[in-house]
């Protein structure tokens, strides 16, 4: 009667069941520590995994107005947290946006490979950019850029500088592992661990050297807006390389490369 065989599941632990279940296995990290904070004694410590620490308050002479500001320690390690939503993420648009449509397109396994990496980078860097920008409108740094320096040094951070900081170094720590779930080729590993790599230092080196946390944010909007047009024009390239059209993709790297000149 030619009944179906069964396709048996990967062995616990091996890497195929890790692979196909690093997203679950996330989730369920995030739901445990969310639990946490349900109940007074785990919540303790689950809030250092969630909350942004190192609060500073300042006081005016007449203790008629209050300031807060952040300072960062060993204890922002523990936000690591936000590496588990990045992995989560990640795995949402994959599933959801880049497979979808990757089907329709029959690419080869080296096109499909590099289609998701730059679908991936694409909306980390659209949001991103909007994000760093709407942070440098809130801080007059746009329309007002003796700001920079006025007042320097600026030795402690506000919330949204501080938290826009560890989503830029938790998703490229997420990275990192990406590299390993999604069976990235060998060939190309070296290349993106590379650039990861760079820019975790770069990032981590403004968070954590004082007084550049204004000046990281202004270099990486602008080089975030190039990397978007870039890995756009990408995408459009091998969505429209069938029907050997090119416009958009065209217009999009000569927009990329007078951005960068």
């Amino acid at each position: 009667m030619g009944l179906r065989r069964k396709t048996k599941s990967p062995a616990v632990l091996s890497h195929e069941f890790v692979i196909q279940n690093h997203a679950d296995t996330a989730s369920c990290l995030v739901m445990g520590l969310l639990l946490g904070l349900v109940f007074e004694v785990p919540a303790r410590y689950t809030i250092i995994f969630i909350a942004v620490q190192y609060n500073v308050t300042y006081t005016t002479d007449d203790k008629s107005e209050q300031f807060h500001f952040y300072d960062y320690g060993p204890k922002d390690i523990a936000t690591i947290f936000y590496m588990l939503i990045a992995i989560n993420l990640h795995a949402v648009i994959q599933e959801y946006i880049l497979d979808k449509i990757n089907r329709r397109l029959h690419l080869s396994k080296t096109k499909h490979s590099k289609f998701n990496e730059s679908g991936q980078l694409a909306f980390f860097y659209l949001f991103s950019f909007i994000w760093g920008a709407s942070i440098l409108n809130t801080e007059e740094l746009m329309m007002n850029p003796t700001s920079l320096w006025k007042d320097y040094p600026h030795s402690h951070m506000l919330f949204q500088v501080k938290f826009f900081y560890i989503c830029q170094i938790a998703y490229w720590l997420h990275a990192v592992p990406e590299l390993y779930f999604q069976k990235i080729r060998k060939g190309d590993i070296p290349r993106q661990l590379c650039y990861i790599c760079l820019y975790i230092a770069h990032i981590s080196g403004a968070y954590m050297l004082k007084y550049l946390h204004h000046l990281g944010i202004i270099l990486m909007v602008p080089h975030y807006l190039v990397e978007l047009i870039f890995h756009a024009s990408c995408l459009f390239y091998f969505s429209d390389e069938n029907k050997q059209k090119g416009s958009i993709w065209g217009i999009l790297f000569l927009l990329h490369v007078a951005l960068i000149m």
